[in-house]
């Protein structure tokens, strides 16, 4: 069996991806893999022309990263224990592409993430990020359904 040398775990800092992130830790400890724990911040709707009090939307970005930040140093802290073996990223884009495009350019050689497990309109109307991964990815994708 091929080895996974490099993981990428995509979070959301959902239960969903919280669950997922158990298998991408059991994977990295098996093959002795360097894991990278991505969240991207999905492109920031422009809001402009519509009256929102109390925001400053020359601030809005920066809130919106310094609190994924928070979140991402909180998740590693809770979630990583004794493991030293990852680096964490965090990016602004439409998250399916980040995802595609960060195991791209680490070559990583699996890709782990949560799925909110949609269907019916709901799919139709938001999509899904896990589904577009396992399309397009040039590694095997393993996708984690809360039970």
């Amino acid at each position: 069996m091929r080895s996974f040398d490099k993981i990428l775990f995509a979070t959301d800092f959902s239960e969903s991806s919280d669950h997922a992130f158990e298998y991408a830790l059991t994977l990295a400890k098996q093959f002795n893999s360097r894991l990278t724990v991505l969240h991207v911040i999905n492109e920031p709707v422009d809001l402009r022309g519509f009256y929102v009090p109390h925001v400053s939307f020359e601030n809005l970005e920066k809130e919106i990263e310094e609190g994924a930040q928070k979140m991402m140093e909180k998740f590693c802290a809770s979630h990583l224990g004794d493991w030293a073996n990852y680096q964490c990223a965090i990016v602004t884009g439409v998250p399916w592409e980040e995802i595609l495009n960060r195991a791209e350019s680490d070559q990583s050689s699996c890709i782990v993430l949560g799925t909110q497990g949609r269907s019916g309109i709901d799919h139709l109307l938001f999509g899904s990020t896990a589904e577009r991964v396992v399309r397009k990815a040039h590694c095997p994708v393993v996708t984690v359904r809360l039970p």
